[in-house]
């Protein structure tokens, strides 16, 4: 079984899309030694680590609207 599971990880982040697209963003700056937001992992790889951050409520993302939209 995974962890953190897609189901709860939909709870955090409405599609499947951008839970993909946080997830790559975050783990290519780990990559680059960016500063870990949690103090332990399970996973060892940088995707599991991100999403274990979006399933901490540490990584979130926004939407930003083109103009004239609402």
């Amino acid at each position: 079984m995974l962890y953190p599971s897609i189901d709860s990880l939909l709870t955090k982040i409405d599609s499947k899309y951008s839970l993909v697209s946080v997830a790559a963003k975050r783990a290519r700056k780990m990559q680059l030694h960016a500063k870990p937001q949690l103090n332990k992992y399970v996973s060892h790889k940088n995707v599991g680590k991100a999403l274990e951050e979006i399933h901490a409520d540490q990584l979130t993302y926004r939407v930003n609207l083109a103009e004239g939209e609402e």
